[in-house]
């Protein structure tokens, strides 16, 4: 199976062009569940694709605002004749969740959800059970932290998920980067500059601002809600046991819109296997 039988072609594909803002990335990454949005620029042969924005610099970088500053460039790009196998060792070892499709132009885009389709469906042979491939290092969090607290344990684990636990130190819900983004706002307003520096320390200021004389310059923030990680995770928990199939597994995250698992034995949590393990299957 090739890129071509599963990729997404450039007329179904969410892009964002130069020149842009942070917003027009914002609003499609809030509608939609993905991790990333392919920059492109017009030109006279077609669509050139330039780069991508993901989540994770939105949240990082907030108060910038033009997508030329915001976007990833050194991302691997593949071609439509590329073997499944080989375009998801690159997913894997790049750590890119979506990778363009370019040939001369922008051609369209192929996402580890795509892969995940065609393992679930069956085009895409795998073997093997969610054992050989579930980790046993899981993120967790106290479902009553509060979410500002959890997204920056998220950043500072580098992963796109925590899994919550409740009193009891049972598991009770599951948070995303994506649960995260839905509920995230910009606020813009106007500071006072004076004659001091933003307090660095504060993570959650971003100002940012330098000390420029006693005037008014706009600023932006990127607004989380202060309330408690149970009120923002999925408590309707998809769970895998060790037996289960690759496939089955691929099954679970398609039909549930979701990019990761949790491993148990009865009610036990034990680990955790993620889409892009999945992956790892087909070139092994």
């Amino acid at each position: 199976m090739n890129v071509a039988d599963a990729m997404t072609p450039r007329e179904d594909v969410v892009t964002v062009e130069l020149p842009g803002t942070r917003t027009d990335v914002l609003e499609y990454l809030q509608e939609r569940p993905f991790s990333s949005v392919p920059v492109v620029k017009e030109i006279d042969e077609g669509l050139e694709y330039r780069g991508l924005v993901s989540r994770e610099s939105l949240i990082e970088q907030p108060d910038e605002d033009q997508l030329v500053m915001l976007m990833e460039e050194e991302v691997p790009t593949t071609t439509a004749g590329t073997s499944l196998e080989d375009v998801a060792r690159t997913m894997v070892e790049e750590g890119a969740r979506r990778v363009p499709v370019v040939d001369g132009e922008f051609e369209g885009i192929v996402t580890v959800t795509d892969v995940i389709h065609a393992i679930a469906a069956g085009d895409q042979e795998t073997e093997g059970t969610v054992e050989g491939y579930a980790s046993e290092n899981v993120n967790t969090t106290y479902e009553g932290t509060p979410l500002t607290v959890a997204e920056r344990e998220l950043s500072y684990a580098n992963v796109p998920y925590t899994v919550a636990l409740g009193d009891g130190g049972r598991m009770s819900g599951v948070l995303t980067e994506v649960d995260i983004i839905d509920v995230a706002r910009i606020v813009e307003g106007e500071e006072e500059t004076g004659d001091n520096f933003a307090d660095q320390d504060d993570d959650w200021s971003w100002e940012g601002i330098k000390a420029v004389g006693s005037r008014y310059l706009p600023t932006r923030d990127i607004e989380i809600p202060t309330g408690p990680v149970r009120e923002f995770m999925s408590d309707d928990i998809v769970t895998a046991s060790a037996d289960t199939s690759l496939q089955e597994a691929a099954q679970r995250m398609i039909n549930h819109d979701i990019e990761q698992i949790p491993m148990v034995t009865g009610e036990q949590l034990v680990g955790i296997i993620c889409d892009v393990d999945l992956l790892e299957a087909l070139y092994e």
